[in-house]
């Protein structure tokens, strides 16, 4: 059964949804992100997906204090992304109770650093892939790559990654629905199990998304401006997949 998996995204300290990951389309939804967190377990979550934005635009962590703070409340597993370049990174993170540790950018770049961290972190290690018109954006979306997301994508396989995260830059907070083509030519491409972010409005896109074979989905912004509930996600999920 496809994961609903809620994201909370940290900058400045505080829980934020960003527009497109525009710093300047900014809504803050809570003041401490851990209490965002715990918001989502209690109401059912089986996985949080966190991301450090400031990390992902600075290239190292910038709200290392409010992860652990999610980690050691929450009650349930988290992964978390954002700027992680070092296996030191990985491995303060897994320290102190993160579940997953998403790379991307230097994963690009370097796959065989990658495939170094998978072999020393079995389970532990998720690639992100996102997408700005078919190529990779990397650097917290500031920069295009000339790299085709579907081969990246198709290129981890076999190198021992969790799984993918795929994320189409442009549906991303916009609340427009998501790129089912893209996500279908990425799931036909690839062996590695792959999660859905992006663009999910409503529970239309919920059952849409999960009728594709994901793995599972990170929601963002419906699911904290109210456009529908987290245990009627999961539950529209579910009824999809079967």
């Amino acid at each position: 059964m496809p994961t609903v998996i809620p994201a909370v995204d940290i900058r400045d300290g505080r829980c934020v949804r960003l527009f497109q990951g525009r710093l300047d389309q900014e809504t803050v939804y809570f003041d401490r992100p851990a209490d965002a967190a715990r918001q989502w377990a209690g109401l059912g979550a089986e996985l949080i997906h966190v991301v450090d934005l400031d990390g992902a635009f600075q290239g190292h962590p910038a709200n290392f204090d409010h992860v652990a703070a999610i980690a050691r409340e929450a009650a349930v597993p988290i992964e978390v992304g954002g700027g992680i370049r070092s296996g030191e990174t990985v491995e303060r993170y897994l320290g102190v109770g993160v579940e997953r540790v998403v790379v991307g950018s230097r994963a690009l770049r370097e796959p065989e650093w990658l495939a170094g961290l998978c072999e020393r972190f079995p389970g532990r290690i998720v690639a992100g892939v996102d997408a700005r018109d078919g190529r990779v954006a990397i650097e917290g979306w500031a920069e295009t790559s000339e790299v085709d997301a579907v081969s990246f994508a198709r290129s981890l396989d076999g190198l021992g990654v969790r799984a993918v995260i795929f994320t189409d830059v442009a549906t991303d907070g916009a609340m427009a629905g998501p790129n089912l083509g893209a996500l279908r030519r990425l799931l036909d491409a690839v062996a590695t199990p792959v999660v859905a972010s992006g663009g999910i409005a409503t529970l239309d896109h919920v059952r849409q998304v999960a009728a594709l074979g994901v793995e599972g989905m990170i929601i963002g912004k419906a699911l904290f401006a109210g456009a529908f509930s987290l245990p009627s996600a999961i539950a529209a999920a579910r009824g999809a997949a079967r």
